[in-house]
């Protein structure tokens, strides 16, 4: 009974430590919704988390020469599993978002998938993600298909979220007080200066705009 009543007051206090909204608006150099682009908050209050944490584990496909999705969010420590859905071999190749180019001193990981067969399960393969922040935007790649781009971040905060088609990325009942807000995008090379917010039970806003005009998506 004492141990019931004491889960019942913690949690009671948690419930008054989690009040807050935030709304992100991220737009691009012309001043127009970026969609994709990973918003990373952190609260400096850290006795509270999201109530829908971010999933340990993630499914990427390749398929029509394209990984879907573009952008893959996850935690540190999460399990990515890479799906050819294509009936030719692919690779998956890693190195940190913002090097440029693949080569053999800047790869994370690599692997090859065969190709589908008709009537057949497709090949997949698994790979944990250690690392965060910078080292934590990872640009995906195919040794046979040059053109194939796609992104995986690992956010070291559990309160992260990409932006939807109106640049924008909601966050709910976050720890009251103050927080840092960041900003990754595929194409901002430069990084985006983290802006501060103050989280309380008025909804807040930030606006933070890139200095790119990021690449249209291959459709």
């Amino acid at each position: 009974m004492k141990k019931q009543l004491l889960f019942a007051a913690l949690s009671a206090v948690c419930a008054l430590a989690t009040a807050g909204n935030l709304v992100v608006s991220v737009l691009d150099k012309e001043g127009k919704p970026v969609q994709d682009a990973v918003v990373v908050v952190i609260p400096f209050n850290k006795a509270v988390l999201p109530k829908n944490p971010l999933p340990m584990q993630a499914t990427i496909t390749q398929e029509k020469m394209q990984f879907i999705p573009a952008v893959t969010l996850v935690p540190v420590g999460a399990k990515v599993r890479f799906v050819n859905n294509d009936p030719w071999d692919h690779h998956v190749r890693s190195s940190p978002a913002g090097m440029g180019q693949f080569n053999a001193t800047n790869i994370g990981f690599e692997l090859r998938l065969e190709g589908k067969s008709e009537g057949k399960p497709a090949k997949f393969s698994d790979v944990t993600l250690d690392k965060s922040g910078v080292l934590g935007a990872t640009l995906l790649g195919c040794f046979i298909h040059g053109s194939m781009r796609g992104y995986v971040y690992a956010s070291e905060s559990p309160w992260a979220v990409k932006t939807n088609a109106e640049g924008l990325a909601n966050f709910e009942d976050l720890p009251d007080g103050a927080a840092q807000v960041k900003v990754w995008q595929a194409d901002q090379i430069v990084d985006v200066s983290p802006q501060q917010a103050t989280i309380g039970a008025t909804a807040a806003k930030n606006v933070i705009q890139l200095s790119v005009v990021p690449r249209r998506r291959r459709i």
